[in-house]
């Protein structure tokens, strides 16, 4: 152990301080490679976190598109309802002009056999039952007269609350078709 004394006390300086150099340098490789993996890490993480988002992103796109799609077929839906209930309001509107007309020509016709009914006559007892005869026809005839007329206007709100109702059940049936 004398060759160790040999040694002057500044070797072992330099030595102890090279091998705390060296320990220092290892822990700085080390921590390096720790700092590179957990770079590396957090760059996968980024790239997951990246895809996930445009995948999220691209479903969202999808899913709006497709809601738009499906409310605009619920409006095209509902447009055909109504243009068919306005088809149908139009025919029911001319065949109401039709009735009209048809009671018109039946009032005009109660009418004029309500004034046909009186005959003139030198029979006082023959003109007495005319004049009731044509008392009774004449309220036969306005009788006729209202009837139809209440008639027309019960057919008209019938068609109405029809068409209506048809068009309502059609939007409705549109909505929940898919």
């Amino acid at each position: 152990m004398n060759w160790l004394g040999t040694i002057p006390a500044w070797c072992w300086w330099l030595i102890a301080l090279m091998l705390v150099a060296g320990g220092q340098q290892y822990r700085v490789v080390v921590a390096d490679g720790a700092a590179s993996d957990a770079r590396a890490e957090t760059a996968k993480t980024e790239k997951t976190l990246a895809d996930y988002r445009l995948e999220v992103s691209e479903r969202d796109r999808r899913a709006v598109a497709q809601a738009r799609q499906e409310e605009q077929r619920r409006a095209e839906a509902q447009e055909e309802a109504r243009a068919h209930a306005q088809e149908e309001r139009t025919i029911a509107d001319a065949g109401a002009v039709g009735a009209d007309a048809a009671g018109q020509r039946l009032r005009s016709d109660a009418a004029k056999l309500a004034a046909t009914v009186s005959c003139p006559s030198t029979d006082t007892a023959a003109v007495a039952r005319g004049q009731t005869a044509t008392r009774a026809a004449m309220v036969l005839s306005d009788l006729l007269t209202r009837a139809d007329e209440r008639a027309g206007e019960l057919a008209q709100a019938y068609d109405r609350a029809r068409i209506a109702g048809h068009q309502c059940e059609a939007s409705y049936d549109a909505l929940g078709r898919k």
